[in-house]
């Protein structure tokens, strides 16, 4: 995919970071930042006139990438906002993030996607991408606008129906063409509908002790097979969206291995959390794709640090009150994600010794971007490169509390988790956008 760099010029102010340690390696350094660019690194820098933030013991790492992020705006102010999203990905270390289509209106058309965008540009914490739908209203009938919206102020390069399966396989594999001659990629929502009718839960065990409509793992792998099959013919890019079962990491193993170009994200809940939750009938834990089994998480974390599983996406989906406050079958599913990816990706794999920080930095920086075409994110801690940055602090621990999280919505499944790891700073181009729990205008 041709990379894509169409984000604001900004003129900051130089900035000198003192004694921070990149990808945790080595001891620590100094960068200084002008004109929103690493300008050098090394121990014992000076710059005159710029700001100082000591990072002693802090690790450096390329600004986070999400590719799978519901903002809600336009529609949906009332769970979620692009201010507010925004400010939630700068204090969990992203800057960069792809706003999903199934808004309202749904952003199927030029006119939404350059709303999505240049509301991402007024609020600048972090660049806002719009991802287009596939087909008219997410209804899997008619392809959408696909060009119109690649050739927009936006410039879209991802599409995807998510929320709802492309499951027709005729408009699938014209999608996957139009998409090609546009040097853009559809990202699957993998889901075969006519095997989901009501399901409610994982179809285990525990969904049948819960009483629960099973949701079979092959509703997800069986799309997965046939979409490879359809990019592989069309020699187009395909990107699966929150992978959930072991079966479907098998189904790509073997596409790779066919060289198929398909890449994959999994979200840090499928990474950590299992159906054993919802013996607790609570909303929270209600997700789609379902929480999955402990052989499943295992074989998900197992595939992400092989690069099977690509990247981590957060799938950040905040609801209104009114739409998870209520009973388990009528409660909306997903999860907010964006300021506890990091931290639940430590526990899940970085402390068991499955991926270190330059593990952290490939599958939540440097990867999206590579799949999404962006020039200027995921690039190398090196003089010279984007200065887009997130500081983490390896060694503290906090607690989860909802009412201290910056987005309108209180759907955290960690609501009360103690996790490791915590975002100290975010710099975007040389900006410093998040500081210390803090938003910085």
């Amino acid at each position: 995919m041709t990379a894509v760099a169409h984000t604001a010029t900004e003129t900051t102010t130089p900035l000198l970071i003192r004694g921070v340690r990149p990808y945790g390696e080595g001891e620590p350094v100094d960068l200084r930042i002008a004109e929103g660019r690493i300008a050098e690194i090394g121990p014992g820098l000076a710059a005159e006139d710029a700001e100082v933030l000591d990072a002693g013991g802090l690790v450096a790492l390329p600004g986070f990438v999400d590719l799978h992020t519901h903002l809600r705006e336009p529609g949906r102010e009332d769970a979620e906002t692009i201010d507010t999203g925004s400010a939630a990905a700068a204090l969990g270390g992203y800057t960069a993030v792809f706003a999903m289509a199934n808004t309202d209106p749904v952003a199927d058309n030029a006119v939404v996607v350059e709303h999505v965008w240049r509301r991402g540009r007024e609020v600048g914490l972090v660049d806002v991408h719009p991802v287009g739908a596939v087909t008219v209203g997410l209804a899997g009938e008619k392809l959408a606008e696909l060009g119109a919206m690649a050739r927009s102020s936006a410039r879209v390069r991802v599409f995807s129906d998510d929320g709802q399966c492309v499951a027709d396989p005729l408009i699938m594999r014209r999608a996957l063409e139009y998409t090609k001659a546009l040097d853009a990629v559809v990202a699957q929502h993998a889901e075969e509908p006519r095997l989901t009718v009501g399901a409610q839960a994982h179809e285990g065990e525990t969904a049948a002790r819960l009483g629960l409509t099973g949701w079979p793992a092959a509703a997800e792998e069986a799309v997965v097979a046939r979409d490879c099959l359809l990019a592989e013919q069309v020699g187009a890019r395909l990107h699966v969206c929150h992978v959930s079962t072991a079966g479907t990491a098998d189904v790509l193993r073997w596409a790779k291995r066919r060289g198929v170009r398909v890449s994959a994200e999994v979200t840090p809940h499928h990474l950590l959390l299992t159906d054993e939750r919802l013996t607790s009938y609570d909303p929270v834990n209600k997700v789609n794709p379902p929480l999955r089994t402990e052989r499943d998480v295992t074989a998900l974390r197992r595939a992400l640090a092989e690069g099977v599983l690509d990247c981590v996406a957060t799938d950040h989906a905040p609801h209104a009150p009114q739409d998870k406050d209520c009973e388990w079958a009528a409660a909306r599913p997903g999860m907010l994600g964006l300021q506890t990816a990091l931290s639940v990706v430590v526990e899940a794999l970085v402390r068991p010794g499955l991926l270190d920080w330059r593990g952290v930095a490939r599958v939540m920086s440097e990867r999206p971007a590579e799949i999404a075409g962006l020039a200027d994110q995921g690039r190398p801690l090196a003089a010279g490169e984007p200065a887009n940055l997130a500081l983490v602090d390896p060694d503290t621990r906090w607690t989860v509390r909802a009412s201290e999280l910056a987005s309108i919505a209180g759907n955290t499944p960690y609501e009360g988790m103690e996790l490791p790891a915590a975002v100290a700073a975010t710099v975007l181009r040389g900006r410093v956008t998040a500081y210390q729990g803090g938003i910085r205008a």
